[in-house]
């Protein structure tokens, strides 16, 4: 049981690092302790919403009860099989901004500005235009992660991006490419009918190579052994076995077991560990601190025609929904059905986007749960930069036992001004003329909804996690007392040892993170292999040239 190098995770990033390992000749063995992920729940992409909420595919790990949120406990699904949380997730592709980066680079991530990071982008793609228009100058094309867009024949889609237009906004033809800020299609890892996950994408031709091993068990902590990371203990079939690494272990647990992982290890906040009787080998007070998520609500309009998707909420059109797509991969299942979307900024002197809009052409929850009105459709819309911080702490020194995870939602003023801000805004673009032949009335808030209080209300109890949590060993110059990781992603005080999934992040992307994690993964995994990085990229990426004085 050892190999050159010993990830922990098989997902987004724990994936790409595997691939990229094992095609130069390395040996790897990938720690999972989910199981497989075939079976159309996971492979089916209109089948999104019951693997995030089967146990059998998700750690099920749920906040502390949030003081700004009315004491909810709010679910924070990640995924616990093959391709982690890209098994699971909404199939969403987003970059995020090219500011995003640049500022990693200036909060201490140097090499991970918007032109360094760019080329592991292009290189992880293979996108398909499908003659929609887009970058392809921007884009990947030889790349295992393939990206699509759906076939947008709602004709919801198409009235979201007009009413967008009238009310004032850009149009973009490709968020991913140069200009994210404005509305448009959206993108998903989807190909040929099939959710295409990083499992599909990277796990499975890195197998092929013969140079990956997959190991079935629970990791229990990091072995250190005089300042060194050589092997990870993990629980296999009730028996605690070594595996060893001759290089180096990567942590790739996700932003919630990652820190935690770290702490079992004797790496985090000494007073921490020491009051779970773990002895303290490096004191890294940044290790769980530093937790960020998107926030968000759906704002849900009843539709004045019988077009919505609720028309397939019953037992015979899934049925046959379910049928076209096992038999052909095609039709309604062969899509998230999330197809259009935009980027806007919320006011004046915000230099690029800062709220983030899904559309989906039914009134419904993550949850399955429809509305109850019937005919509907919604736009899911948060702030995509809170200034709230939250945490991931041990419960235990026991690493069966979940750890402590506390969002602290909303505990900073701004975001509920930004809040109210995204509401005021989408109501506003439903209330365009593109929108005229479709809507009824508005099922949630409500049209009664409209003083601050009542907004703020409608917030405390319906705001939901877009489950993009991050940012929990921050990724940062070796003198930063809070950061984790350098800018290879070695755990600083530790050699042996890195850590690449969103928990390096500094601070949250503009978008979904199964994009960026999985671009961690690939730029890490040059780092591993002791490569220089890609050369950098110099195109000059689209901001609003009135932002200062317009927000739109």
């Amino acid at each position: 049981m050892q190999a050159e190098f010993v990830i922990v995770g098989a997902g987004s990033a724990g994936c790409a690092m595997a691939y990229r390992l094992a095609h130069a000749g390395r040996r790897v063995i990938v720690i999972e302790y989910g199981g497989t992920d075939a079976g159309p729940f996971i492979q089916m992409p209109a089948a999104l919403s019951y693997p995030m909420n089967m146990k059998r595919y998700d750690w099920g790990y749920t906040s502390e009860p949030e003081p700004h949120l009315g004491g909810r406990r709010l679910a924070c699904p990640r995924g616990k099989v093959i391709g982690g949380s890209s098994s699971i997730n909404g199939m969403v592709y987003v970059r995020g901004h090219a500011m995003d980066f640049d500022h990693w680079e200036e909060s201490g991530a140097h090499g991970w500005a918007y032109a360094d990071v760019l080329p592991y982008f292009k290189r992880m793609e293979n996108w398909h235009d499908s003659g929609h228009g887009g970058d392809p100058s921007w884009r990947g094309t030889d790349g295992p992660l393939h990206v699509s867009r759906g076939p947008r024949e709602n004709p919801l889609f198409n009235a979201f991006v007009e009413a967008g237009k009238q009310a004032g906004y850009e149009a973009t033809d490709d968020y991913n490419g140069r200009k994210q800020e404005g509305f448009g299609p959206m993108e998903q890892t989807v190909w040929q009918g099939r959710r295409w996950s990083a499992a599909n994408a990277y796990l499975r031709p890195a197998q092929k190579t013969g140079n990956v091993q997959i190991v079935r068990a629970l990791a229990q902590r990091v072995l250190i052994e005089d300042g060194r990371a050589t092997g990870v203990e993990v629980l296999r079939s009730g028996t605690t076995q070594i595996i060893r690494a001759e290089n180096e272990v990567v942590l790739a647990a996700s932003s919630i077991n990652s820190p935690k992982l770290l702490m079992l290890s004797g790496i985090g906040p000494a007073a921490h560990l020491r009051e779970h009787g773990i002895d303290v080998v490096a004191d890294r007070p940044g290790v769980g601190e530093n937790l960020q998520d998107h926030l968000e609500l759906y704002i849900q309009m009843a539709a004045s025609q019988p077009i919505t998707l609720y028309k397939h909420w019953n037992l015979f059109s899934k049925a046959m929904i379910g049928a076209q797509w096992l038999f052909t991969k095609t039709g309604m299942g062969a899509s998230n059905q999330f197809e259009s979307a935009a980027f806007i900024r919320s006011a004046p002197g915000v230099p690029y986007p800062d709220i983030q809009y899904h559309f989906l052409p039914i009134a419904v929850r993550y949850d399955g749960k429809v509305a109850a009105e019937g005919h509907g459709f919604q736009a899911h819309t948060g702030p995509m930069r809170s200034k709230s911080r939250g945490s991931v702490t041990l419960r235990s020194n026991r690493a069966a036992d979940d750890p402590v995870i506390r969002f602290n939602y909303m505990s900073h003023d701004d975001d509920w001004d930004e809040f109210r801000t995204c509401i005021r805004l989408t109501r506003e673009v439903f209330a365009q003329d593109a929108f005229k032949p479709f809507i009824k009335h508005e099922i949630q808030p409500g049209a009664a909804v409209q003083s601050d209080a009542e907004l703020d209300a409608f917030i405390v109890e319906h705001a939901e996690s877009a489950y993009h949590p991050c940012g929990t060993c921050k990724m940062g110059s070796t003198d930063d007392p809070m950061a984790v990781v350098d800018p290879e992603a070695r755990v600083i005080g530790v050699d042996g040892l890195r850590v690449a999934d969103s928990s390096i992040f500094p601070r949250i992307t503009n978008g979904n993170l199964n994009a960026p994690s999985i671009m961690v993964g690939e730029k890490v995994s040059d780092h591993l292999l002791g490569l220089d990085p890609l050369a950098r990229a110099n195109d000059e990426p689209w901001i609003h040239p009135n932002w200062q004085i317009a927000q739109r």
